[in-house]
């Protein structure tokens, strides 16, 4: 099933992990797609191959989404690509682990400047192409459980998701009566590159599953599915929602 066909998707940090899930998943429906990245390199490459096997069409953009000229340069050049976009997913993402009383100033704009700002003017570029030209649209943003769920020495990533969470909101009223919509995915505990120093400590890896109640974690593709879902005409009634792809690790808890 073909659910994309004629459409163009914009995912920030497509190279690897759920971006690269994504890119393709969306390519195997019908898309052709633009992807964005800090590296050109061989994981950019990897990407490009997977997607371009489906028959769709793949365009990388070497770009640094925490800087706002930037952002507006990505979807001048989507646009001067493919002449259109139709779906955007704010999946690029960073974090870095310290305690509190420990994060400089500089770690903070870091995740904040990636995660939110980045998301927020991307949008808004988006938003301002689909406006001045009648058009609808969706936006599917990858957050986080953390949107939710503390995660103590990480405050910068959750402030970044939490706000996340209520540009969200706020957007799928504002954003309606111009037929767009948007939604937040939060992924748990997903194998990808973050995630390898987790995956390889055997400990910290049975702690954490005796949390999630599906007992493992998820795939990329896991999280790529409920995105195309989103993205879709079956998802046409659907704004404004946080959609948790987390083995039930959320609101999970154990009977003493």
């Amino acid at each position: 099933m073909e659910r994309f066909t004629g459409k163009v998707v914009l995912i920030t940090g497509g190279g690897r992990g759920i971006g690269r899930a994504i890119c393709v998943r969306f390519a195997q429906e019908g898309a052709n797609i633009v992807f964005t990245g800090r590296n050109n390199d061989e994981n950019v490459t990897e990407t490009i191959r997977q997607v371009e096997e489906t028959g769709a069409k793949a365009h990388f953009i070497q770009s640094d989404i925490s800087q706002v000229p930037a952002v507006y340069a990505m979807v001048k050049e989507a646009l001067d690509t493919f002449g259109q976009i139709d779906i955007l997913v704010n999946n690029a993402g960073i974090e870095i682990n310290a305690p509190f009383w420990e994060v400089e100033e500089k770690d903070y704009d870091a995740v904040m400047n990636t995660n939110l700002k980045g998301m927020f003017f991307l949008t808004q570029a988006f938003v301002r192409f689909l406006k001045e030209n009648n058009r609808t649209g969706v936006i599917i943003n990858n957050s986080s459980v953390h949107e939710e769920l503390p995660f103590p020495n990480f405050t910068p990533y959750c402030a970044s998701k939490g706000g996340m969470q209520m540009v969200m909101r706020n957007l799928s009223v504002e954003l309606a009566p111009l037929g767009i919509r948007i939604n937040n995915v939060a992924p748990g505990a997903i194998k990808t590159p973050i995630n390898a120093k987790l995956l390889s400590d055997p400990a910290l890896l049975a702690t954490l599953k005796n949390n999630i109640s599906l007992a493992r974690l998820g795939e990329p593709e896991d999280v790529a599915g409920v995105v195309a879902f989103l993205a879709s005409d079956d998802a046409k009634y659907v704004t404004g929602s946080t959609y948790y792809v987390d083995g039930g690790l959320t609101f999970h808890y154990t009977e003493q």
